[in-house]
């Protein structure tokens, strides 16, 4: 536990580079999938050339997630244990949720109807991903509590922006606005989202490894 306190803010931005660079990397792998229409999950789909590969990294991506929650807890207690657990259990939602259940349980998009295994992914995938939009809503009231002005500001900005780019997302997934141009690209504004999503996470991970670097 020692451990996973002092190194969690490494491991929080290990989980975050190899979880951003998941769809680059395997895409050189599955130059069929379209990356501007298709989801993150459609590299894990039975029939997919690079399935072992994704859902492994998913289970990696999201290991390294879970290992950074003692340090976030840690970190935020002192300011409010409510408000530090909740932001924990944010990151904890998607770590576990959307990373290592996708790994765990992948879906088959040729299947008519949803299995059990569908099932799980998309409800995991749902906690995990309201989590990660959540995450700089509860930092955002912790340095507010604080009385950190400035921080809270830029966790509020990054909040709002993250919630646009979410809900332009979720308005892609309608199949009625999906034929639109603007909704079209799907896989497009899945990846926006999240790079706006890792930015809050990023921003915290690295102020922490800067304030209390290992080597003191």
């Amino acid at each position: 536990m020692r451990f996973m306190k002092k190194y969690g803010f490494h491991f929080l931005l290990i989980a975050v580079i190899a979880d951003f660079l998941t769809p680059y990397v395997l895409g050189i792998f599955y130059p069929k999938l379209n990356q501007l229409t298709a989801v993150m999950s459609l590299f894990g789909e039975v029939g997919s050339p690079v399935r072992q590969a994704f859902l492994i990294w998913s289970v990696v991506a999201g290991s390294f997630y879970t290992l950074s929650l003692p340090a976030i807890y840690t970190t935020l207690k002192n300011t409010s244990k409510m408000l530090a657990g909740l932001t924990t259990i944010a990151i904890g939602s998607y770590g576990i949720g959307d990373c290592i259940f996708t790994g765990l349980f992948s879906i088959d998009s040729a299947e008519a109807q949803w299995n059990f295994s569908t099932w799980v992914h998309n409800l995991g995938s749902g906690i995990g991903y309201a989590g990660f939009l959540l995450f700089p809503l509860f930092l955002y009231l912790i340095y507010k509590k604080r009385g950190y002005r400035w921080e809270s500001r830029h966790y509020l900005i990054l909040l709002l922006l993250s919630l646009a780019v979410a809900a332009i997302y979720g308005l892609a997934r309608i199949p009625q606005l999906n034929q639109l141009t603007v909704f079209r690209q799907l896989g497009l504004w899945q990846r926006i989202s999240f790079i706006f999503n890792y930015l809050p996470i990023v921003r915290f991970a690295w102020s922490q490894i800067k304030k209390n670097p290992v080597n003191r």
